[in-house]
């Protein structure tokens, strides 16, 4: 069974950085999809970015592409989320999640991610 824990969420001031961290168990890591994604207050679950574990993929939202790094330790088992010039818009649970290994093709829709974190609040202040 996958279980994965997310840490590092917390409040910072727009401009801030923050860098979230995922422990991943239980899992394989042969044609595995990871990633990460958020619910804000009153709006809809959505893709913030993914990896294969390979290394060989990586995909972000459009509009987060170059604010945010999408990585990975293999020796730590530990996906992490590097989160810069944060906005107030990015204020959201954000949630680690991991596709079936039946699947190694990374996905936009959160639907397609079965197991999931508990998540960890980002809150950005203006």
């Amino acid at each position: 069974q996958v279980q994965l824990v997310e840490s590092g969420g917390g409040l910072v001031q727009a401009g801030g950085s923050l860098r979230l961290s995922c422990a991943a168990s239980g899992r394989t890591f042969s044609n595995n999809v990871m990633g990460w994604l958020r619910q804000a207050p009153g709006k809809e679950r959505e893709f913030v970015a993914a990896l294969r574990w390979s290394g060989d993929s990586t995909n972000y939202a459009g509009s987060l592409e170059g604010r945010f790094t999408i990585s990975r330790d293999s020796a730590k088992n530990t996906m992490y989320l590097q989160m810069n010039s944060l906005k107030p818009e990015d204020t959201a649970v954000y949630f680690c999640a991991a596709r079936s290994n039946v699947w190694n093709s990374i996905s936009y829709s959160p639907s397609d991610y079965v197991y999931w974190g508990q998540g960890t609040q980002v809150t950005v202040s203006s």
